[in-house]
Formats: C-alpha cells, structure tokens, sequence
C-alpha cells in the first residue's frame, strides 16, 4: 500500500492531482479541501493517500492532512457511499464542518451537498455517528466540539497518549479490537519503561505492572 507521496506537484486540474516522484507520475483524486493548501506547480508536497481497490480499477486518492483521510475511510464504510460521494462531501465541508452536522443531526446541511438526498443524509446521522465518535475519542480526527451534542468527548476529556501509546492502540485495532477496549487494554499495562513491544505483548496476555 501507499501511505504517502513526496514529490512535486506537476498538475492539478480538479479532482486529478499528478504528484511527481523522481520522474514516475502519480494520478491522484483529491478533495478541493486539499486543492485550496496546495501550492503552485512545481513546488514540493507531501500527500497522504489511501489506496481504494475496485475489480476495475486501482485508485489513488490524496488528502492534506490526516483528519481528512481518516473521515474519507469512514464515509467508505456506510452503505451506499463509494469514493466519489466522499470526495463530494470533503470538497463540500471541512472535517469540522462535517463532524458538526453529525454532533447536530443537522439533515439540512448535509442535503446541501451536491449528490446527497434526503434518505442518504439520513444514513449518514445514523451510520457515522458511532464511527466518528471512535475516531475522535482516539485522536485519529482533530474536532473541537461545539458542546450543542453528546456525540463527541471535549478534547480536554480524552486520555492523553504518547506516541507508545497510540501506536500500541493502533496496533491493536488493526488486529480487531475496538478502540475503546484497545485504549483499555494498552492503558492497563503501559510503563514508560517498556518499548512499543512490549507494551503490545503485555497488552495482549493482560499482564499488569
């Protein structure tokens, strides 16, 4: 998988970015939210990508920050949305903008968006509401909440994690837990002492120190 290019930004021609890497063009799909902080051509960029696969194709699709792939993943999950309706919404509201008119259930906002209909911004309430709420209790989506909702935890209420932490959180999610328990489980046996590898370990046999 690609987890990122580094290159050159040889054009851009909404939705399509070509990112230069010593001379191997990579066309990638980008929401405008990363149109609008990219630079002029030819200058260096940096780009974190998501590689989405389809019996047909092998799609490339680019993001400025973090919060922005990690929302694009999440929206692939819910029925009925496929990478073009997510781009649509990324290049329609910002990740906070979004996070909001979910915190909200504000329908109206979502239908606002170009290809989005009454019955999707319905699924879109209900489907993302508890996936967002792991991703922004992990710190995987930066969002200030407005205080209006109880869909997502104030920054100030989540668990400070260093990186050994997070990363030992990560690792455990991707081996199938849930991001609460994951957080549980590191938090349970987590020494500054111990390398990302151990804690893991300790994590997985649910030894305490």
């Amino acid at each position: 998988m690609i987890g990122f290019l580094r290159g050159k930004l040889a054009q851009k021609q909404p939705p399509l970015l070509v990112i230069d890497v010593n001379g191997v063009g990579y066309e990638v799909e980008a929401p405008m939210s990363t149109f609008y902080q990219l630079e002029k051509s030819d200058e260096p960029v940096t780009i974190l990508t998501h590689m989405h696969v389809r019996e047909d194709a092998m799609l490339l699709f680019g993001f400025a920050t973090e919060s922005e792939r990690v929302l694009f993943k999440t929206l692939l999950k819910v029925n009925g949305v496929g990478a073009k309706m997510a781009l649509g919404i990324l290049s329609a509201m910002s990740v906070n903008e979004f996070c909001t008119a979910v915190e909200r259930d504000d329908i109206t906002a979502l239908t606002r968006i170009p290809g989005v209909g009454k019955k999707t911004a319905e699924r879109l309430l209900i489907e993302m509401r508890d996936r967002l709420k792991a991703v922004v209790d992990a710190g995987l989506i930066r969002y200030q909440s407005t205080g209006s909702g109880d869909l997502f935890t104030p920054p100030a209420a989540v668990p400070s994690f260093n990186s050994v932490q997070q990363s030992a959180c990560d690792a455990l999610v991707a081996l199938g837990y849930k991001t609460p328990q994951a957080e549980k489980m590191v938090q349970s046996v987590f020494d500054e002492s111990l390398s990302l590898e151990e804690v893991i370990k300790r994590a997985l046999q649910g030894v305490k120190i």
